[in-house]
């Protein structure tokens, strides 16, 4: 437990605790100031104290603010280090985005290494950082009016054990359906005048494949008015067990240039163990049935899954890297509200998840693939992150501009989050759909008054 007398702080505080097992049973306060150029940050751990002090200018108050959370951070992370016995690969940064602050250092003229490494970010992950900023040049933009279109379609054919997302097997499902697509087009229809810029439009999930072919065509048919410029066009089928001709010739007919055929492991035993009805045979078939129509394909991998081996992960990025994907994304397991997997465990165990997270970045490197995106959650074990890496040239642009928040992201459908970028003002307004259906269908006149709003603000 951590209490501060700076507002706002203890979240910060807990944020770093929890990356070290045990931490939270500590008794531990915290006192901080800023006075004469300095931030003054005073600890009790257990009854022993601490002091750290560390010189700034902060250009304003919201600067002063974010500077006060960074020391106060790295402060308490030097501590729980030396108690802990224990270097983390991010150090003390705890911030979903590390390349958002990397950006930020560069637009500020400074290198961003040095900033690193004083919050003792691990010198690999620098070098990561550096790797990902060079992946993104030719892709990454920060203009007004660029937008992404994001629409949601969350139907699975079941529900893995650590998903968060609000879905439920088809089954229990399916009388929604006919609404919430009629809901679907009536946003998209009012979203033409609100889209400035369009730079790529993702169909996610949920499992978009889930639905029956002529269901999945009217969605890709509505998407496909406002897709004018020949931009991105990306559709998760998803998982095999829902992969037929008719919805990938559907894609085809519609424009689509990138599937995602999400594998997350290519073990059969952990397949069913997270909750999956196929298997790798059938992911191999899935490959196959898409390799005729030419999309670039992206392909994901979760390190640390339920009872998996390193050796079992080692494999599975052995056998997607003999596939070919044009982007392979290798996740960290991560404890989410509303999974299974976060009801039965309170915390994960980092086991074999630096050497899988080192085998996936030598294997992937050496195959010519390069990372091009990276993001962190709260909650991953070993408190790592997830990377994308891409082959030369086939960076997905959906994938940079969400997770650098560099264009507007206008989202439909239920459980679905749009994003105004206010670039002059530096700052982010959002606007969150309701999770469930039933509630989604009940106000979605409502989203759609206050999105145009929000859009044309």
């Amino acid at each position: 437990m951590v209490i501060s007398d700076c507002n706002g702080m203890e979240p910060e505080l807990m944020d770093v605790v929890r990356l070290f097992a045990g931490a939270e049973e500590l008794a531990i306060s915290h006192s901080g100031r800023f006075s004469g150029g300095k931030f003054s940050n005073t600890f009790l751990v257990e009854g022993e104290a601490f002091s750290f002090s560390d010189e700034g200018e902060p250009a304003g108050e919201t600067e002063k603010k974010s500077l006060m959370k960074r020391y106060a951070k790295l402060g308490l992370y030097m501590i729980l280090r030396s108690r802990f016995g224990r270097d983390l690969p991010w150090g003390s940064l705890t911030g979903i985005r590390p390349t958002r602050l990397a950006y930020k250092e560069l637009e500020a003229g400074r290198d961003f290494v040095p900033l690193f490494r004083k919050l003792m970010v691990s010198e690999e992950n620098i070098a990561l950082v550096g790797e990902v900023l060079a992946g993104q040049r030719g892709i990454y933009e920060r203009r007004e009016g660029n937008c992404d279109l994001f629409i949601s379609l969350p139907f699975c054919p079941t529900k893995c054990d650590y998903c968060s997302f609000i879905t439920a097997p088809i089954a229990r499902t399916r009388q929604y359906v006919p609404a919430y697509l009629e809901a679907l087009e009536r946003e998209l229809e009012a979203s033409i005048s609100a889209i400035g810029h369009l730079r790529s439009v993702y169909v996610g999930g949920g499992t978009p494949f889930a639905v029956e072919a002529e269901e999945l065509a009217r969605v890709l048919a509505a998407a496909a008015k406002l897709r004018t410029n020949g931009c991105e066009f990306t559709v998760e089928a998803g998982r095999p067990d829902v992969f037929t001709r008719e919805k990938l010739d559907l894609c085809r007919e519609y424009g689509v240039t990138r599937i995602c055929i999400n594998a997350q492991s290519f073990s059969d035993r952990t397949l069913e163990a997270i909750g999956r009805r196929h298997t790798a045979e059938d992911l191999f078939r899935a490959f196959d049935m898409a390799a005729p129509y030419g999309f670039d394909v992206n392909c994901d991998l979760i390190a640390g899954l339920t009872g998996e081996s390193v050796e079992e992960f080692c494999r599975s990025v052995d056998t997607v890297i003999s596939l070919g994907p044009e982007n392979i994304t290798v996740h960290t397991l991560c404890l989410k509200k509303g999974a299974k997997l976060k009801e039965e465990t309170e915390t994960l165990s980092e086991g074999g998840m630096s050497e899988m997270i080192a085998y996936s970045r030598e294997k992937l490197a050496q195959a010519g693939y390069r990372p091009y995106y990276l993001y962190r959650q709260k909650y991953m074990a070993g408190a790592h992150e997830n990377v994308g890496w891409t082959k030369p040239g086939k960076a997905c642009v959906y994938n940079v501009d969400v997770m650098e928040e560099s264009a507007d992201n206008l989202a439909v459908g239920s459980n679905a989050i749009s994003k105004k970028v206010f670039l002059r003002e530096d700052r982010i307004e959002r606007l969150g759909s309701p999770k469930d259906i039933p509630t989604y269908l009940q106000k979605v006149d409502k989203l759609i008054e206050e999105r145009t709003k929000l859009f044309r603000a």
